[in-house]
């Protein structure tokens, strides 16, 4: 297939295809970052990927130079990298795509993306995005997103997953749909909220919540516990310099105030039952820690 390097031909059992595209589509990193944190748990394997020459400008998506050796440099091309997984335990097979949003030949693109896809027998799709939003990092991650499937259209709505009626100029994300939709497959895609006001990335906190909403959604054992780690030092983290402002403190109450009278909590998933004892063993822990120095105890348990 013109355009696209084959390392490897897997022989899959229809597997779902799971992807993020970087750029526009991924505030704070939390889209991609959660895909590679898939890639390296499971681990998957790659197995192909598309030539960057023919969908990039270079002077808008510039490639990377990096420093190997001294006097040695190694240029980093935009990456659009197909993974497969295996799970001889459940026989359920997994393909993981991450890529970069194209700049040139969108419908060129998606159709390369779509065809991949349906020759390794994948007839559902799963998208996840994240974009920037007026929301508070102090509450839970806003998911929004639709589908065109109604089974999948209802599960969203069961979790609280609101759909969009958002018309305008639009992603990659929405020609790959098309794309995969021409081709008979069940697309859902999926975006979470992150807050406007935070720099730092990746937000592992967002890129979290997404995952867990892909592991309810497709039903697929996932284990996200060093990613529920990470989003919780994230949080701690990012507390550690909003506590330094008090315009910014200031601001995140009046986003509080907004978000607790117009969204619902939304249903991603339940903490697992180890989770639970868990979180409790870890708010006693820190009960007896600050009883013992004085500090005051802490006013609730951390949430799952």
């Amino acid at each position: 297939m013109e355009n696209l390097v084959v390392h490897e031909t897997p022989e899959l059992r229809e597997p779902p295809l799971v992807m993020a595209f970087g750029g526009w589509p991924d505030a704070g990193e939390a889209a991609t970052s959660a895909i590679k944190y898939l890639v390296r748990k499971l681990p998957a394997k790659k197995f192909a990927e598309i030539n960057p020459e023919e969908f990039y400008d270079f002077t808008q998506t510039r490639p990377r130079t990096v420093l190997v050796a001294p006097g040695e440099r190694m240029v980093h091309w935009p990456a659009n990298e197909f993974f497969y997984w295996r799970d001889t335990e459940t026989e359920r097979d997994l393909l993981l795509f991450v890529g970069v949003e194209p700049n040139l030949k969108w419908r060129t693109y998606s159709s390369l993306v779509a065809d991949l896809a349906a020759r390794h027998g994948v007839k559902r799709v799963f998208h996840i995005g994240a974009l920037l939003d007026a929301v508070p990092h102090t509450r839970d991650t806003r998911l929004t997103g639709t589908s065109n499937s109604p089974q999948w259209r209802k599960t969203m709505e069961g979790m609280q997953i609101v759909g969009s009626n958002y018309q305008g100029p639009t992603g990659i994300t929405s020609a790959v749909w098309e794309a995969c939709t021409r081709r008979s497959m069940e697309y859902a895609s999926v975006w979470g909220h992150t807050p406007h006001y935070l720099q730092a990335s990746p937000n592992y906190k967002v890129g979290y919540h997404l995952l867990l909403a892909l592991r309810r959604i497709l039903d697929t054992p996932l284990d996200l516990e060093e990613l529920r780690h990470a989003s919780r030092t994230f949080q701690d983290e990012v507390e550690k310099v909003v506590v330094k402002d008090a315009q910014v403190q200031a601001y995140v109450r009046r986003l509080e105030e907004y978000y607790d009278q117009t969204f619902p909590k939304q249903a991603t998933d339940m903490p697992s039952p180890g989770d639970v004892v868990k979180d409790l063993e870890d708010f006693l822990k820190e009960l007896r820690r600050r009883r013992g120095d004085g500090g005051p105890p802490p006013q609730e348990p951390p949430k799952g």
